[in-house]
């Protein structure tokens, strides 16, 4: 599997390695003013099905935020 040597990307890495996730993990994250997801997933096709997921899960986050601010 590619490294991503993103520092978002390795939050959701040693989570998944703390957490002794078997497939992956999904950060959804906030700062300030921006909502933000990492996903990391241990083979290339786990990967890319959190990926998938933390993309879903994302966008549900943006219309909670949108319809309760």
């Amino acid at each position: 599997m590619p490294w991503n040597p993103s520092p978002q990307v390795a939050v959701a890495r040693a989570a998944a390695k703390k957490l002794a996730a078997e497939v992956g993990c999904i950060v959804i994250y906030v700062n300030r003013d921006t909502l933000g997801m990492a996903s990391y997933g241990r083979t290339v096709a786990q990967c890319g099905d959190m990926g998938k997921l933390g993309d879903h899960l994302y966008e549900k986050a943006m219309e909670y935020i949108a319809n309760h601010s």
